[in-house]
């Protein structure tokens, strides 16, 4: 079991796809949890892609919701220093890691002030959801997207290690990250539209249409899903 800091807020690592119409009761219920229809989006990893493609299908997708979509545009390390854009997360209860870069997003990202606020606001009750990329940092340690080895991801959740898109990622990638797994990890495969959620008490969960898949070293992978309602010791 990981020995993580006691959570207060709630953590979602999507497996991608995260503002596709196959994850609208996902975050139904997420909002539901965290009490508001504003949702903060960081469009950070996709900053060398197209940042406000994200944004706009964000728009979109949440506006279905009857849901406003706040645009945290921190694209840069001076982004990320900011005080006017630390200031707008401030009081936010659910902030959205899109997909993207990883490594990008960790260069923004890791110590600091926006990722201390990010953080503040998690242990204080707040969702903070992260797909794809944000999925595979949030945690710690990352899969390394260079050849699917490990480095330091942002620690949300230790001990334990993303793989998104593991249904339809490239199989070798998918066995290096298995086989070099640390043994005092776990690493989780997460479907695209599926999520591992990890609860303010702590407890974690799969939500999604798609398979969570967890490798420990030295046992058998088990794949779960929502709709075993089951809790999941991680």
């Amino acid at each position: 079991m990981s020995q993580n800091k006691k959570p207060r807020g709630t953590l979602v690592l999507v497996g991608g796809g995260e503002f596709d119409d196959e994850c609208v009761d996902m975050h139904r219920e997420l909002l539901a949890a965290a009490g508001t229809d504003v949702v903060h989006v960081l469009p950070t990893a996709a900053a060398f892609e197209n940042p406000r493609s994200v944004l706009d299908a964000a728009s979109a997708h949440f506006a279905a919701l009857g849901v406003t979509v706040v645009p945290v545009l921190a694209l840069t390390r001076r982004d990320a220093e900011d005080d006017a854009i630390v200031k707008t997360v401030k009081s936010a209860r659910f902030i959205y890691l899109a997909d993207g870069s990883p490594l990008h997003l960790r260069s923004v990202l890791k110590d600091s002030s926006l990722f201390a606020v990010v953080e503040g606001a998690y242990r204080n009750g707040a969702v903070i959801a992260a797909s794809g990329a944000g999925a595979a940092l949030v945690v710690d340690p990352m899969v390394d997207p260079r050849g699917g080895a490990y480095t330091v991801g942002l620690g949300l959740a230790t001990d334990l290690a993303v793989f998104p898109y593991h249904g339809t990622a490239a199989e070798h990638m998918r066995d290096r990250s298995i086989e070099l797994l640390p043994s005092s990890a776990t690493l989780a495969g997460l479907d695209e539209h599926t999520a591992l959620v990890r609860e303010a008490d702590g407890s974690w969960r799969v939500v999604g249409p798609g398979t969570v898949t967890l490798y420990r070293v030295g046992s058998a992978p088990t794949a779960h899903h929502a709709s075993a309602i089951e809790t999941l010791t991680i």
